[in-house]
């Protein structure tokens, strides 16, 4: 299993842009991608115009196999022109 969390900041005036297009793919992947166990954005309350992507696979096969979708090629360049600066994934491992 693959988990993680991207935190991202978003340019300012570029929110209405970035929501519509996060939920555009969100949909996309919940009904295409049966081994993307979770994917959800998120806007952070603690920081100005920050988010965050909530991602878990079946497997890092799961995740490579989200990336290459067509849909993924289509929305993920306007999203990245989003942003302000990058994103940063911090991985998340369960308890065992």
């Amino acid at each position: 299993m693959m988990t993680f969390l991207a935190k991202m900041k978003v340019k300012e005036g570029r929110e209405d842009d970035f929501v519509r297009l996060a939920k555009a793919l969100t949909e996309k992947v919940r009904a295409n991608e049966p081994d993307t166990l979770a994917y959800e954005f998120y806007k952070l309350r603690d920081e100005e115009r920050g988010y965050a992507v909530y991602e878990q696979f079946s497997s890092e096969e799961a995740e490579q196999a989200h990336q290459n979708t067509p849909y993924f090629a289509e929305l993920a360049p306007d999203l990245i022109d989003c942003l302000d600066g990058t994103y940063v994934r911090t991985y998340l491992d369960p308890l065992d």
